[in-house]
């Protein structure tokens, strides 16, 4: 697969990976009595962590690529919060809780430097005119008086 070069960004299939083992490592051991609850989380967090480091990427300015990439730490984040839960309430073994949150700590990691050298490199700075700012009109409002319409009656 070769979507735009995502498959060349380390920190993309490392993300994809981790969101895979989510599925495959942590996901059986929860209950069924969790499946709307903890499990549709921590698969929806699991998955937006790749999802969103992807649609930076594809994005072609690095002020949106680095905005996605916040919002993939922080599912990533909510993982980690989602994974201490299950753990705390029994239903994670110590090696599986011990193996992801390692994963995850190592993502989030590289992830940080990832977000750093977008602000370095300003990829797509120049893709809008100096000055370009967007706006609009400001819109009269018209209040009723309510004195004026009992006056009129």
């Amino acid at each position: 697969m070769t979507v735009m070069n995502l498959d060349k960004l380390e920190v993309w299939m490392r993300a994809k990976d981790f969101a895979v083992a989510i599925y495959k490592e942590a996901v059986p051991h929860l209950p069924a009595s969790e499946k709307y609850n903890l499990i549709d989380q921590l698969k929806r967090a699991a998955s937006s962590i790749p999802a969103n480091i992807a649609e930076g990427h594809g994005r072609y300015h690095f002020l949106d690529n680095v905005r996605f990439c916040y919002i993939a730490r922080g599912s990533l984040t909510e993982v980690q919060s989602h994974l201490s839960l299950a753990k705390e309430l029994g239903y994670l073994p110590d090696d599986v809780f011990q193996r992801l949150t390692l994963r995850a700590e190592s993502i989030g990691k590289q992830l940080n430097n990832y977000i750093a050298y977008l602000k370095r490199s300003k990829q797509g700075e120049k893709e809008f005119p100096a000055g370009y700012t967007v706006r609009e009109e400001p819109l009269t409002y018209i209040l009723d008086d309510p004195d004026q319409d009992s006056n009129n009656h």
